[in-house]
């Protein structure tokens, strides 16, 4: 086992702080306002390779992680949902053009790919 300052110099520079403190949250109101901060997940088609009910350009909005927006492709939602608390808490993508944006490619092999990122109101 590591030495405890070694691990923490680890944790320092290969971690990633997401700049939330829920230790001061004391009420509802200041809970309330820790998870405004998030904000919103757009979601964007960019590429369409079969048929699919949705189009280049169709866009979207999660409200918040737990609140899915309709409309959307159930199939779709499901994988969307392994990222969207990613994206809501501000992790990096393996986008090397843009760290904030994630692709993704619907269930469907021949399908869509959408963007998925986070905007501020």
């Amino acid at each position: 086992m590591k030495p405890t300052c070694e691990v923490e110099e680890m944790k320092k520079k290969d971690g990633i702080d997401l700049n939330i403190d829920v230790s001061t949250i004391k009420n509802h109101e200041e809970y309330r306002e820790l998870w405004q901060r998030l904000g919103k997940i757009e979601i964007k088609m960019v590429e369409k390779h079969e048929e699919c009910r949705h189009n280049i350009g169709d866009t979207f909005l999660y409200e918040n992680p737990y609140k899915r927006p309709n409309d959307v492709c159930e199939a779709l939602l499901y994988v969307l949902d392994l990222y969207v608390w990613r994206v809501a808490l501000g992790f990096p993508s393996w986008n090397s053009e843009n760290r904030k944006v994630f692709k993704i490619h619907c269930p469907d092999p021949k399908g869509t790919v959408w963007e998925m990122r986070k905007i501020k109101e």
